[in-house]
């Protein structure tokens, strides 16, 4: 039987400091287990106090496993304990439970609070505490100062399985020919991020033709491709993604072009998430690239008023842009910058 050894933590959230001590201690026994310990008050309440989103413990649970995904000998593991704050923790208790999910003898304890050695001679005096990086000098963070100063403001000591967590997603909507595409593409620049397309514009482009062309089973498909192509883009997103046109719009589409909305599409708008809307005006000259259709003043402007109140039937903040691209483009740098400072100081 080889060495089994633990670490321990709540990954509130996990950071870099974490990730270089889990795999120092995968280098030092047969067998580690990395065990979350959480309790759902406590966590709740330091999330609260820091003014962040909670994090429940199943998120932070499938970083760690897939964290070590690669790491053959390493196994992530979750234990609750009923601790309301941390200052309440039972670790006679804490210990039990660990012992009980490991179910082997424990060779090795490992963390990075030298603090902690007598509580852990106490509690595994078999097994041997190892200190990992104790005053923080290989990697110069913690997860208390990630929660008090913002996940944006240590974004690099963020690791990437964890990121999309946090990434802030920005939708750009509104009907034919109001520069969505233009927008979104210019904006992920500017943010030196990624962005995803319009996915509807994709299929029109294969099919060789006009949106009329596509018949009714193609927009669920085109809904189910683009919320595919959103969670590739937020594995690759840099604090921000932005998307072109989302499910409210693909059912806009459905609705002009085919006269029926899907009840799929209401279940994938309802389920989506945002983080801002911008919607563009069309009150920029309507430009025929092959696939659009309603270029008439009067008929984009009813087209215009039909999305919106589609949006407000389902309670959707958005914000409204105009004006020339370059109008568009400061309105929108505005408001991206204002939810950024708005999460900076909120996280």
């Amino acid at each position: 039987m080889g060495t089994v050894g633990f670490i321990g933590g709540k990954f509130l959230p996990l950071h870099q400091g974490h990730v270089y001590a889990i795999t120092r201690a995968a280098c030092c026994c047969d067998e580690l287990y990395v065990v979350l310990s959480h309790s759902e008050a406590r966590d709740r309440k330091l999330c609260e106090d820091a003014g962040m989103a909670p994090m429940p413990y199943e998120v932070r649970l499938r970083w760690l496993s897939m964290l070590t995904s690669d790491m053959e000998n390493v196994h992530a593991v979750a234990v609750e304990d009923a601790a309301d704050s941390d200052e309440h923790y039972d670790w006679a208790a804490g210990a039990a439970d660990i012992r009980a999910k490991i179910g082997k003898p424990i060779d090795f304890v490992f963390s990075s609070e030298i603090d902690y050695d007598p509580i852990f001679r106490q509690l595994y005096p078999e097994a041997k505490h190892i200190v990992l990086d104790p005053g923080r000098s290989h990697v110069p963070i913690s997860a208390t100062r990630i929660r008090e100063e913002g996940i944006f403001a240590h974004w690099e000591q963020i690791p990437s399985v964890v990121r999309p967590t946090f990434v802030k997603k920005v939708v750009v909507v509104g009907t034919e020919s109001c520069g969505k595409s233009t927008l979104t593409r210019h904006l992920a620049k500017l943010y030196n991020t990624v962005h995803v397309e319009e996915f509807g514009r994709t299929i029109c482009e294969e099919v060789g033709g006009c949106e009329t062309i596509l018949t009714e089973e193609y927009f669920p498909y085109i809904a189910y491709g683009h919320k595919m192509k959103e969670y590739e883009a937020l594995k690759r997103a840099n604090k921000l993604l932005f998307i072109d046109t989302e499910a409210i719009v693909t059912q806009y589409y459905s609705e002009l072009y085919t006269g029926r909305t899907f009840p799929v599409l209401d279940e994938v708008a309802r389920e989506q998430k945002y983080d801002l809307w911008l919607f563009l005006e069309p009150d920029v000259p309507w430009i025929d690239d092959g696939l659009r259709v309603h270029g008439d003043t009067s008929v984009r402007q009813e087209n215009n008023h039909r999305l919106k109140q589609m949006l407000d039937e389902r309670g959707i903040a958005y914000t409204a842009i105009g004006g020339t691209y370059e109008d568009r483009l400061r309105q929108a740098m505005h408001h991206v910058d204002a939810l950024l400072r708005s999460t900076s100081q909120s996280l």
